[in-house]
């Protein structure tokens, strides 16, 4: 049996806070210590110096997009469009350089543009010469479509959310969506999910939960890339966001029908249903699924053995999921529904009440801190749309966590990068006073939560312990950071002989941490050591 030994570095784990090296034997962790110890039990090892590099379990994100991430990547990114002008600018630029059959972009927020407003048709038409364009809105719940693309999406401007105009929401952006998306070609498809699962490695990323679905990616995209993830790359733990049973979670090849399974849309596109309507608009939003529908889909996924799940925002939404948790209750009994581990994305406005009742079901809430970073906070998009009141209470990880809730976190890419660090840090400094995580909780949820979220609880993976999968990242990370018992932040020396147990530094402004090697199951995925 081949043995890898890593000395020299700084190891996170509760087995040996003071662990500087780490031995592997055939893809797990046999061993943590010191460096001398490490050397005279392992005469014969591969041995790698770390240079005081930090080593610690790998990242998983609990909810992404992948396609549309990695055409993110290669092709139109909006996010950095600071107004309309940028975005039409960029639109042209595009259409020029590319000559592409539909230009599929993504990222414009018209919440931080000048003009407050996104393109009209028009505007979108002159700058697209007649191309197809589908730009989706950075929340992907609308989207800003040239007359071009509606001319390739039957029933486009006969459906719900259509406007001839604005940007389409609800079904007639469902039904533009799946014309761009079903102009994209197999070529387009494969480098975009080839260039998701490199850059997912590249940020110590070893699992990703892929929420697709009907409305979102398609069947064939879902199939392909499960077909791509494994091996040198991540692995992909398929969700498909629609109602049904045994064998339609069968025919997709995935762990439940969950996901993005739709009980409202997102604040930013004012499609989240709420119980009072939005200050900046006549609207309440958009609510998709009943009570009753929720509470049958949790019984026939618990009575099949499969996670059910939703998208869920709003907080009439919420209350509806609930109202459906109680609903399955009475039809399964509490012990089947918390143990099927049902699975709830975004949950971002939830009262305490409603925690408890969510931790007793033995609900999952796989939730992405990064919405916070940009939208929360007294002067966010969040205050915005609903008001300072209702604006500064969204997010509650503290109060989710302190019901018992598991809490996964993700990115949603593309909504925000794929970026765990940032993540993690986003949940430290939540905008919110007292909203939350310490950074030990946050690092928990986006590695073992992850894996928890996945129906992986075994008290080893996700940790670096003796018996555990050796799935882990080693970081150029020169500080460290832990919580003290009373929750303050002490920071620490960089001298990687003073072996303090901690995590890169999480404060606003601090510098990345930077990903030398990513270890799935003692594979390397990703390595720049």
């Amino acid at each position: 049996m081949s043995t890898t030994l890593l000395t020299g570095g700084r190891i996170h784990s509760p087995a040996d806070p003071d662990a500087t090296a780490i031995a592997v034997q055939d893809g797990v962790v046999v061993w943590l210590g010191q460096d001398s110890v490490g050397r005279a039990l392992h005469p014969d090892a591969d041995t790698v110096d770390l240079g005081g590099a930090f080593v610690a379990p790998a990242f998983v994100d609990a909810h992404v997009h992948a396609t549309a991430t990695g055409l993110l990547r290669t092709g139109l990114d909006l996010t950095a469009a600071a107004s309309l002008a940028d975005c039409l600018a960029a639109v042209t630029a595009y259409v020029r350089e590319n000559n592409p059959a539909v230009v599929w972009g993504h990222g414009w927020d018209e919440t931080a543009w000048p003009e407050h407003r996104p393109p009209t048709r028009a505007e979108l038409d002159a700058a697209a010469g007649g191309t197809a364009v589908y730009l989706s809105r950075v929340d992907v719940h609308s989207a800003a479509v040239s007359t071009a693309l509606l001319d390739l999406a039957p029933g486009v401007r006969d459906a719900d959310g259509y406007h001839p105009d604005a940007p389409l929401t609800r079904d007639a952006h469902h039904r533009a969506r799946r014309a761009a998306r079903d102009a994209i070609t197999p070529d387009q498809r494969a480098q975009a999910q080839d260039e998701f699962l490199r850059h997912a490695a590249a940020m110590g990323i070893v699992s990703v939960h892929e929420c697709a679905g009907p409305d979102i990616s398609g069947a064939e995209d879902l199939a392909d890339l499960l077909a791509r993830a494994g091996g040198d790359r991540p692995e992909v733990v398929g969700y498909w966001g629609q109602l049904g049973g045994a064998d339609l979670a069968v025919r997709h090849r995935v762990r439940g029908l969950a996901g993005d399974l739709f009980v409202d849309g997102a604040l930013g596109s004012r499609t989240a249903a709420l119980c009072d309507p939005y200050t900046d608009a006549d609207t309440s939003g958009a609510l998709y699924l009943d009570a009753e529908t929720i509470g049958d889909h949790l019984v026939a996924c618990t009575e099949s053995g499969l996670q059910a799940g939703f998208h869920v925002i709003g907080d009439a939404a919420v209350a509806e999921v609930v109202a459906g948790f109680a609903f399955a209750e009475k039809r399964v009994g509490l012990p089947a529904l918390a143990g099927a581990r049902h699975r709830l994305e975004h949950l971002e406005m939830v009262t305490e009440e409603q925690a408890e009742r969510l931790g007793q079901w033995g609900v999952v809430a796989s939730v992405q801190p990064q919405f916070d970073a940009f939208w929360g906070g007294p002067d966010g998009m969040y205050v915005d749309r609903l008001g300072p009141e209702r604006g500064i209470t969204l997010n509650p990880f503290a109060r989710l966590a302190a019901a018992g809730v598991v809490l996964a976190l993700g990115s949603d890419a593309p909504v925000t990068r794929l970026d765990p660090w940032a993540s993690v840090a986003a949940a430290v400094n939540h905008r919110t006073p007292g909203s939350g995580l310490s950074p030990r909780a946050a690092f928990t949820a986006h590695t073992r939560g992850g894996w928890r979220a996945a129906g992986v609880d075994d008290g080893l993976t996700g940790t670096l312990v003796p018996g555990a999968p050796a799935t882990y990242a080693v970081w150029d990370a020169p500080e460290l950071v832990v919580a003290a018992p009373d929750s303050r932040v002490r920071r620490w020396s960089t001298d990687p002989r003073s072996r303090v147990p901690g995590l890169p530094p999480l404060h606003p402004g601090a510098p990345a941490p930077t990903c030398l090697r990513t270890v799935l199951r003692g594979r390397t995925i990703h390595d720049v050591m």
